[in-house]
């Protein structure tokens, strides 16, 4: 039943006749012969995968568009497994027929059957061969030739290829060119044309160095396949900077430079970025309909809790609360900042702060209950996680997408009336959720080894015994946003870091203190933020009650009266039982490596929410 479904000769159609392959093959039905996971360069990227394809008398290498990703995620997708191809673009890259796939759907009615037929390859015609174990490189993958490619297969990389697109080539001064989807940029494609919306454009940045000075800005570029971050400087600013207009479209030819992004400077899950040249061309497409609008790739709020510090991630919430519009001073610029903070709520039952910044703070007028979807933003571990849009990032109200309609449908039916748990307090969470980041007990974080491998995160409950008092805090320097130790040189504190001496240091808290729970105990480290919530009072507010009871010039009553100040704060803290989050890292210390665990936030318990957590549990064992 499956040979008969395949769509035998649809491959060679597409490479050598697509005018026929949309006629007589408008979506293909093929054969997974085998899939492969690239390795993704750096840890935000998102995985993609090369599959090859197969319609019984040829083969073809593939690369998956990420967008098409979950049907390998959900499982759909598998070696055997039979296939609609709905959308693709045809390409040939270093001498070999590639296939972008942009949609594809797994037909599971006709299961996952060993391979049908003995299909070739198109170059040559070489026979397909059984995979080996190996990675998936630029050679070496399934059916890939081993010998050097030929002339002949050489010469193929200046064909005129085609896809199911009616936009794949363009013609401008009496020349024809490939419309390449922006999935298959890297350094290695040399002539390339693409067609983009602009859906980020950045203001024109300038900056002063010893060695010179120069300006940039930048736009995310998105087409149908992917989305990728295009810079200018300097003699390129003044030429595109008033020619790309955000929201339109152009097409985009070579000479440009495609290289490794920069994760820190941009959100977009892509491996590469462009940089413009002075003879990159760049023309407005009359068609603006043909390219997406915006991609999205939400997460909920709930999975935040398992996602890494400082990850960019799209959210998409009903909007609970508006606060109003504040300022902040940048320790660092010494610059005021206008910001405002929303709260977003979804249907996994949390809720997350999100933070907007500038002119996007000043001039919202998003209003409660209405759905926002927020494409690049931060996450922060600030009250267990926190959200902060990016200068790079977008927001939309109301979008008209099927997230938001399936959003608002539920809001509107029975979210409006819900109580929402916040990332601040995990003791919401109910253990059959089956994230990594529930409350755990003592003895299940070691017995799990978490933190051997890589930096993790966990939370539990539990009660604090002792702090050590000794090293309670350091001596740190008193400029704006420094924070580094300074040395008593006798007439001051001076600053290495700073080139600056103070009368007096700040003291700030590196605490080190035992909790426990009914399985065991365990060591938390904390530094300034938290140390203040355990203990009530600033680490310059102890010091100075510990020089007071320690100083011989003091008298008996104020040395007594430090004393006792100094105790309580510590005994204060002692036996508080709250949920603690933190991290779990493998560190060296001389020729000795140990986990060591830092605390992240401290909250006390909320102690109606762990009633109805506690209840939720005896009901799960009655069942």
């Amino acid at each position: 039943m499956a040979e008969q479904a395949i769509t035998q000769g649809a491959i060679e159609a597409i490479f050598s006749d697509p005018e026929r392959a949309r006629a007589q093959f408008p979506v293909p039905v093929l054969q997974c012969l085998q899939i492969k996971t690239l390795e993704s360069k750096g840890s935000a990227a998102p995985e993609r995968y090369r599959i090859v394809l197969s319609d019984i008398r040829n083969y073809v290498q593939c690369m998956l568009a990420t967008q098409a990703n979950h049907v390998i995620h959900e499982g759909k997708l598998k070696r055997g497994g039979i296939i609609r191809m709905k959308a693709y673009q045809a390409q040939a890259l270093k001498g070999k027929n590639v296939l972008i796939v942009l949609e594809i759907e797994a037909i599971e009615s006709l299961g996952a059957p060993d391979k049908i037929g003995n299909p070739a390859g198109l170059e040559g015609g070489a026979k397909l061969e059984e995979p080996q174990p190996a990675a998936a490189g630029a050679t070496g993958f399934y059916g890939a030739p081993k010998s050097e490619p030929t002339q002949e297969s050489k010469s193929q990389v200046q064909r005129q290829l085609a896809s199911r697109s009616n936009n794949n080539t363009r013609t401008s001064g009496g020349v024809s060119s490939t419309i390449y989807p922006i999935e298959a940029l890297s350094p290695y494609a040399h002539k390339w044309t693409i067609k983009a919306r602009v859906t980020h454009k950045s203001d024109i940045k300038t900056w002063h160095k010893n060695n010179g000075e120069g300006k940039l800005f930048s736009v995310n570029l998105l087409d149908e396949s992917s989305e990728i971050k295009a810079t200018m400087f300097n003699d390129q600013v003044d030429q595109f900077y008033d020619v790309l207009q955000e929201g339109q479209v152009y097409y985009i030819s070579a000479p440009c430079r495609v290289q490794l992004a920069k994760k820190q400077f941009s959100n977009l899950p892509n491996d590469y970025e462009l940089t413009f040249e002075r003879d990159t061309v760049v023309e407005k497409a009359e068609d603006q309909s043909s390219v997406p609008q915006v991609r999205f790739n939400f997460c909920n709020i709930q999975e935040l809790q398992s996602v890494e510090k400082d990850a960019t991630v799209d959210v998409l919430g009903v909007l609970k609360t508006v606060h109003e519009v504040s300022s902040i001073t940048s320790k660092n610029t010494n610059k005021p900042y206008d910001k405002r903070e929303l709260e977003l709520v979804d249907q996994t039952g949390y809720s997350v702060r999100v933070t907007v910044w500038g002119k996007t703070a000043t001039e919202f007028s998003g209003k409660p209950e209405e759905v926002i979807a927020f494409k690049g933003t931060r996450v922060s571990d600030f009250n267990g996680r926190s959200l902060s849009l990016l200068s790079s990032g977008t927001m939309a109200i109301d979008p008209d997408i099927p997230e938001a309609h399936a959003l608002k449908g539920w809001y509107d039916s029975t979210g409006r009336h819900n109580e929402f748990a916040t990332h601040s307090n995990m003791s919401s969470v109910g253990t059959a959720s089956g994230r990594t980041n529930e409350i755990q007990m003592i003895q299940q974080v070691k017995e799990k080894d978490v933190g051997f491998d890589k930096p993790e995160y966990f939370s539990v409950q539990a009660t604090i015994v002792h702090i050590k008092q000794d090293n309670f805090c350091y001596p740190a320097c008193r400029s704006e946003g420094c924070n580094k130790k300074v040395t008593d040189m006798g007439d001051g504190w001076r600053c290495e870091k700073c080139d600056v001496t103070h009368d007096r240091p700040e003291y700030r808290y590196i605490l080190n203190f035992n909790c426990s729970d009914h399985t065991g105990q365990i060591w938390l480290s904390c530094f300034d933020e938290q140390g203040r919530k355990l203990l009530g009072a600033s680490a310059d507010e102890l010091m100075e009650w510990k020089q007071i009871k320690e100083s011989g010039d003091s008298s008996d009553e104020a040395r007594k009266e430090a004393d006792i100040r100094f105790s309580a704060a510590f005994e204060g803290a002692t036996c508080k039982k709250m949920t603690f989050r933190a991290r779990a890292k493998m560190d060296t210390y001389g020729e000795q490596q140990r986990v060591r665990y830092q605390l992240m936030e401290a909250t006390p318990l909320d102690y109606k929410m762990e009633g109805n957590r506690l209840a939720e549990l005896v009901r799960q064992l009655s069942v």
